[in-house]
């Protein structure tokens, strides 16, 4: 007795009912990364660490406000005419990064901050009541030391280093998730990358 062929199609066709949609494959990658995410908040915000908690906190806390871009900014403004424009965009990535983060993503987003326990660590920065993705702390640090680092190439590296060593103090500190930090450092890098050119453009224009 002869088989019968196969219809057109049908291998493909149960090949297709078992493969997952591309939007169950997306739901899941996001779940592992929240997942990894979360493992990493934990190790680091729970591993007893009193000496760089105090230090850290200290930063974090610095940072508030853009306090410390604030002084920084005024620190740039004494080391002559290309001190004083990097504060002065600097200072301006840092309004334009802060609008956004905090009220255009924040909001849109609305993810809740990490979970701990105050008990266990002596935590020295308060959990903040805003969204937690993206870092405006983050975003404010990466933005001025991109901006302000454009235009004097010099203190670069050292802005850049002050401004990730504000991304860990919020992690340090138990008040973002590492992910709300990377992202944080990607806005502001960002938009103080794109205030650096506009205002080099606008200076070449006024001098063309």
């Amino acid at each position: 007795m002869s088989r019968r062929a196969p219809r057109p199609g049908a291998r493909a066709g149960r090949g297709r009912r078992h493969a997952a949609p591309a939007s169950d494959v997306g739901h899941r990658a996001l779940a592992e990364l929240a997942a990894l995410d979360q493992a990493v908040h934990d190790t680091v915000a729970g591993t007893p660490t009193p000496t760089l908690d105090h230090a850290l906190g200290r930063v974090s806390n610095a940072a508030n406000y853009s306090r410390l871009w604030v002084g920084t900014a005024a620190v740039l403004s004494l080391l002559g005419r290309r001190g004083r424009r990097a504060a002065v965009v600097g200072l301006a990535a840092v309004g334009a990064t802060s609008a956004t983060a905090n009220l255009v993503v924040k909001p849109l987003l609305r993810r809740g901050r990490p979970v701990r326990v105050e008990a266990e660590r002596g935590h020295r920065v308060k959990m903040p009541t805003s969204g937690s993705f993206p870092s405006g702390h983050t975003a404010s640090a990466f933005a001025f030391s991109s901006a302000a680092g454009a235009e004097l190439p010099v203190l670069a590296l050292p802005l850049r280093l002050a401004a990730t060593t504000v991304g860990w103090s919020r992690v340090q500190s138990g008040v973002h998730f590492p992910g709300d930090v990377v992202a944080g450092a990607l806005l502001g890098a960002s938009i103080g990358s794109w205030t650096h050119r506009l205002a080099a453009r606008r200076r070449a224009a006024r001098e063309g």
